[in-house]
């Protein structure tokens, strides 16, 4: 069976983003330590499929570079009926829950869900993050998009490791309890 794997970074304060989506605050100067990335190339290279909200996916394609996950499958999942598929994402607006169930069930490697808030509490709530990797970085932004948006049951994760870097982000991983 597959993971999903909550991969993200957050502000000290639990925001993920700026009230409008922006991430700007991520890529300070003294972030950017040469030959360090924090883990990143090698869980991209252990995962197949990308999940994310409509909101999320906006952002991404506001970056000015192309599409970053070009070889995965990437699902994005929207309230409307009208999106059209491209030839990078797939846009689902049915249950999202049954959805990512059966991906789950299917071949492959695992689920990188990479958010936002509300997508984030969905799959929670439902029991379908196996694995949460969680990079604080060291900035309070007073406001924004919270980790998980709306009302989280309460689950519970082991710890599995820590990490912490000279830039001043710690990265901790935690695994689902069953």
């Amino acid at each position: 069976m597959k993971n999903v794997i909550l991969y993200i970074a957050a502000s000290l304060d639990s925001y993920i983003a700026r009230q409008d989506g922006n991430v700007d605050w991520l890529d300070y100067p003294e972030y950017q330590l040469p030959n360090e990335d924090y883990g990143y190339q090698g869980f991209y290279k252990s995962i197949d499929t990308t999940l994310m909200g409509n909101n999320t996916y906006k952002m991404i394609l506001g970056f000015d570079v192309p599409f970053p996950y070009p070889e995965k499958t990437n699902y994005v999942f929207t309230r409307s009926t009208d999106k059209q598929d491209n030839g990078f994402v797939k846009f689902i607006s049915g249950d999202i829950a049954e959805f990512v169930r059966q991906l789950k069930n299917g071949q492959g490697q695992d689920i990188w869900l990479i958010g936002g808030g509300q997508i984030n509490t969905l799959l929670l709530n439902n029991d379908l993050i196996d694995k949460i990797i969680l990079t604080l970085i060291p900035i309070t932004i007073g406001q924004g998009i919270p980790l998980f948006d709306g009302k989280g049951k309460e689950t519970k994760f082991t710890f599995e490791t820590s990490k912490s870097y000279d830039s001043g982000l710690v990265q901790l991983t935690f695994k689902r309890k069953n």
